[in-house]
């Protein structure tokens, strides 16, 4: 495993930029039809969508951003890695791309992103495909992500020492076989410096647990918003071995979203468009098409 592998075979996209403030927000554009918007979450970048970009795209218009800090947008010392800020980035490209009937395609921290832009915009979201992911308070954090958290520790632990993105190519996947040296170079290629996994770490310390957190009140604002989205078709996908978002997330969002369609892969962990990659697309196909679920 080396971040110096040959990754452009995985991931053969052209690039565009939109500037927000000065800031190069980076996103691929592919193809023709209705738009899936695919949006990533930590340590993650828009290369973790590579295999849908290439399946979809022959009928659909995939786009999929990297977040201001992550991927190839712009990585700025100064700016304010907030929740708050990522939602607004990611409405504005929507509007600048004037994007309408959209299906999001989210996880982690892309699924309350995404969320939070449709909660902003909900004449623009038409349907919903979330995996592994909240957009809803909790207090359920794991101590290995805690520990992140911790001044200056977690610093030198996530930026210092790559310990977030690096341990995410192993731990956050249950089948290794997956993560060949490109692929795993294509995960940790935008991280290769302390000052490249400032977001990595920011995405971190942004975890709103309490409501003095800075970004407790815009992730309240998004919970309050998805009940408008009640009826709208929706697929939660979920890896049931990760170890983060557990299937206790699973069970919110069923709660909340009763009449979703839900794909649950027992051998999947947090990755899960890795581990269940094929099985995913498949699920995800099946929905953009209105097939009705396999009852099996």
């Amino acid at each position: 495993m080396t971040e110096q592998a040959d990754f452009d075979g995985e991931y053969p996209f052209v690039g565009h930029v939109l500037d927000i403030d000065g800031h190069a927000y980076h996103y691929v554009d592919e193809g023709n039809g209705p738009v899936l918007l695919f949006v990533h979450g930590n340590p993650t970048w828009s290369f973790a969508w590579r295999n849908f970009i290439k399946e979809f795209s022959p009928a659909y218009r995939c786009i999929a951003v990297d977040h201001i800090g992550c991927g190839r947008s712009d990585k700025p010392q100064d700016y304010e890695y907030t929740l708050a800020n990522h939602v607004s980035n990611l409405t504005r490209l929507i509007e600048h791309l004037d994007l309408r009937d959209i299906t999001l395609i989210g996880h982690d921290w892309g699924g309350c992103i995404g969320m939070g832009a449709a909660v902003a915009s909900p004449e623009r979201f038409s349907r919903f495909v979330l995996g592994n992911t909240a957009a809803f308070r909790s207090q359920a954090i794991p101590l290995r992500i805690a520990v992140c958290r911790i001044p200056v520790l977690g610093a030198i632990g996530v930026r210092g020492l790559n310990g977030f993105a690096r341990a995410a190519v192993m731990m956050a996947v249950q089948d290794h076989q997956r993560m060949t040296p490109a692929v795993c170079a294509g995960y940790l290629a935008p991280y290769n410096s302390w000052a490249n996994r400032i977001a990595t770490h920011e995405f971190v310390r942004d975890i709103p647990l309490k409501p003095s957190h800075r970004s407790y009140q815009t992730l309240l604002d998004i919970e309050n918003g998805l009940s408008q989205f009640v009826d709208s078709p929706m697929l939660l996908v979920w890896g049931e071995r990760d170890w983060c978002f557990t299937t206790d997330f699973l069970a919110e969002w069923e709660k909340r979203f009763p009449h979703a369609e839900v794909a649950r892969f027992a051998d999947a962990s947090h990755y899960v468009f890795e581990d269940a990659c094929e099985e995913m697309i498949e699920k995800v196909g099946l929905f953009l098409t209105g097939t009705p679920p396999d009852p099996r």
